[in-house]
């Protein structure tokens, strides 16, 4: 009887011990599969993924390259410092004048009105003036000029305002951008107004634009009739 509790608890033992490895072998070929596929995948991500040296494709345009404008001013030496200057001006309608054949030397003060296209606050400026010229005209005697320092490539913006606005005042281009050279400060930042005596000398300068600066400017004017 001993004997047979004795070979049964062997064969038991063996049963599970048989059942223990089969589920552990299991586990591990699972594992190993899992493992596989895993590796599998991040291959497949390293194949697909685009190298950071691929060519620009053939049919896409190169980016256009930046505009930038050569300067065809004097040296500052060579252009003449004293009102009217001898600088080219370029007209709406595409000739081109010397500041002394246009800029009147009439015992008058002069406004010189410097401006830009691209200038929000130079636009600002102008139309104020423009409302209250007619005024002014009546009030002070003076000789008014709107001139533009926009680069060459954008002449043809400098047309479309002329012709748009139609001012009561001359408007010209600094053709090649000559009265930074001419005027203190350099023309930095616009716009900028400019009063010159019946001497040509400067008597009023004013910087940038706020809404009702130009009154300023006209105070001016009327001071400087009264002498």
């Amino acid at each position: 009887m001993s004997k047979l509790l004795a070979s049964l608890g062997i064969i038991a033992f063996m049963f599970f011990a048989c059942k223990a490895e089969t589920s552990e072998t299991a586990q591990e070929s699972k594992s190993v599969q899992v493992a596989n596929k895993t590796e599998a995948v991040n291959q497949t991500k390293v194949e697909t993924r685009k190298p950071i040296w691929v060519k620009r494709d053939s049919t896409t345009p190169p980016p256009k390259p930046r505009p930038y404008s050569v300067s065809t001013s004097r040296p500052s030496s060579e252009i003449k410092k004293d009102y009217p200057y001898d600088i080219d001006f370029k007209k709406a309608d595409g000739s081109v004048v010397k500041s002394n054949e246009v800029l009147k030397t009439n015992g008058k003060p002069t406004v010189l009105a410097f401006w830009l296209t691209t200038c929000v606050p130079c636009r600002y400026e102008l139309a104020e003036i423009e409302k209250k010229y007619a005024g002014w005209k009546e009030k002070a005697d003076f000789n008014f000029y709107a001139i533009s320092t926009d680069f060459p490539k954008n002449y043809e913006k400098f047309v479309e305002r002329v012709n748009e606005m139609n001012w009561p005042w001359e408007a010209y281009n600094d053709v090649n951008r000559e009265f930074m050279h001419v005027m203190p400060g350099e023309l930095n930042g616009l716009p900028q107004t400019f009063i010159l005596d019946k001497d040509g000398k400067i008597v009023y300068h004013h910087r940038k634009y706020s809404f009702g600066d130009e009154d300023e400017l006209f105070a001016k004017l009327v001071e400087l009739n009264g002498r």
